[in-house]
């Protein structure tokens, strides 16, 4: 049986507890429409590093190089894809980590500051030329950022819903676009996924 004190004292803290403004434990804030946010002089500037000769050549070679890839085969290699995410031995995940594109990509996000939470580069099929981090796929052809980009032409961009992150206690939405070779052929397709918290931010919003 309780003693008054124990009653009394269970009884403050759960007063305590309900005490305690809710904004202490609210999300971060969205900032406003990922459309209006990613203006287009933004998308230049992303356009500015992505004009590296890496990103072209990258893609161009492994465009040749998965060519004649059967949708079988694709299939195929995504599964490898997730299963080495759990496996010590990652010889597919390992390779494209550690290609030319995937360092330079990585180190483009490290200078953001906060703004680009993560960015990876696709070929002609949707599969993976590069990337900053581990993705959970390997193959994007299925996935709108994929498919409401490279099929549509070099102009082609496509800025997707905005999402909560926990981890970072951030709004995230990716920018899609469609990339290019010099005679404006699409060649494949990138995605950069944008800290819209940080992009209001900077802006002082």
């Amino acid at each position: 049986m309780k003693s008054k004190c124990g009653v009394a004292l269970a009884g403050m803290l759960t007063a305590a507890v309900l005490a305690v403004p809710h904004t202490a434990f609210a999300k971060a804030e969205l900032p406003g429409d990922p459309n209006a946010l990613i203006t287009d002089q933004f998308i230049r500037d992303i356009r500015e590093w992505l004009a590296n000769p890496v990103v072209a050549l990258s893609i161009t070679s492994q465009n040749k190089l998965r060519k004649d890839m059967t949708q079988g085969e694709i299939d195929a290699a995504d599964e490898q894809w997730r299963a080495e995410r759990e496996a010590e031995d990652q010889p597919l995940v390992a390779a494209i980590l550690t290609n030319p594109l995937s360092s330079y990509l990585t180190q483009v996000q490290a200078r953001s500051g906060g703004m680009y939470a993560e960015i990876f580069v696709m070929d002609a099929a949707g599969l993976n030329v590069g990337q900053s981090s581990i993705t959970s796929d390997f193959w994007q052809g299925d996935e709108a950022k994929f498919q409401n980009t490279y099929p549509n032409g070099p102009d082609a961009v496509f800025i997707d819903e905005a999402e909560y992150n926990e981890n970072s206690d951030a709004w995230l939405s990716q920018l899609n676009m469609t990339m290019s070779d010099a005679d404006r052929q699409p060649i494949g397709a990138v995605t950069i996924e944008v800290n819209l918290n940080e992009l209001a931010r900077r802006r002082g919003l």
